[in-house]
């Protein structure tokens, strides 16, 4: 017999299985929910510009892709009103009901440097959150959030045209500001609460920011990680960590609807 001669049959069979490779492959990635987040947005903000004009989507004003996929107030609530003109001179109109706005506007920004801000502090808190949370908490926490930041907007900025992830972001801020505040940790005393209240600064003292957006955003996390985050002598039902984020984005969207309608 060779020495050192391998049998491939054994190989094989000593192999893992498809879902334990995946298991190993996902644990060596620990905020690939994040990855995912942002990549997403970097493809809309390149895909869009791809589409509608390199110029609209650099344009702190915004152009054609935030008419249409941004969150206006009037867009959904029923009414067939003119977005813009075409290169042709026709008037483009929206079909009214438009609430897929609630979801697309999170994924829309306003130039590099609003797009770069927001994906910055989301690979920051999404490295920290992520594997603390899990994915799937880390992520129905996000969405919750990017829900309670539109109703925020629509219901302080009815006829604005927001866009961005802040209000997700926002909602991150607020889940790790709570998280802390959970473990006994004074969150102004870190970076996160620094960061927290410079951003807060910004929302309040800085032209054209969604005032309603940033802060719904926070609400909306802040109450997702009072529950999902709380240590276990909280005595919260292990249930209510996946009931609160979807019970928040309901809620969040019944606010919406009202402040439309």
């Amino acid at each position: 017999m060779a020495v050192g001669s391998n049998c491939e049959d054994c190989v094989k069979a000593a192999r893992p299985d498809i879902a334990t490779r995946a298991k190993y492959w996902q644990a060596g990635k620990p905020a690939i929910v994040t990855s995912i987040l942002i990549a997403a947005n970097i493809a809309v903000f390149v895909g869009l510009g791809l589409l509608y004009g390199v110029g609209d989507m650099l344009s702190r004003s915004g152009g054609e892709a935030h008419l249409r996929f941004g969150l206006w107030s009037p867009a959904l609530s029923g009414q067939t009103l003119p977005l813009f003109r075409d290169a042709d001179g026709a008037a483009v109109f929206t079909s009214g009901n438009e609430w897929y706005r609630l979801i697309t506007s999170g994924f829309l920004h306003y130039g590099v440097i609003h797009i770069a801000f927001n994906m910055y502090i989301l690979f920051m808190l999404g490295n920290m959150l992520e594997p603390q949370l899990g994915r799937i908490k880390f992520a129905s926490i996000y969405f919750a959030s990017m829900l309670g930041g539109s109703a925020g907007a629509l219901l302080l900025e009815p006829n604005g045209l927001a866009a961005g992830a802040s209000g997700a972001v926002f909602g991150l801020l607020g889940a790790a500001a709570v998280g802390m505040w959970h473990q006994g940790i004074n969150p102004f005393s870190t970076g996160v609460g620094r960061l927290l209240l410079i951003n807060l600064a910004f929302t309040f003292f800085w032209p054209n920011v969604s005032i309603g957006g940033h802060l719904g955003g926070i609400v909306a996390g802040a109450i997702c990680a009072f529950v999902v985050m709380a240590p276990g002598y909280k005595g919260f039902p292990r249930w209510a960590a996946s009931v609160t984020p979807a019970a928040v984005a309901v809620i969040a969207l019944v606010v919406s609807f009202v402040a439309v309608r």
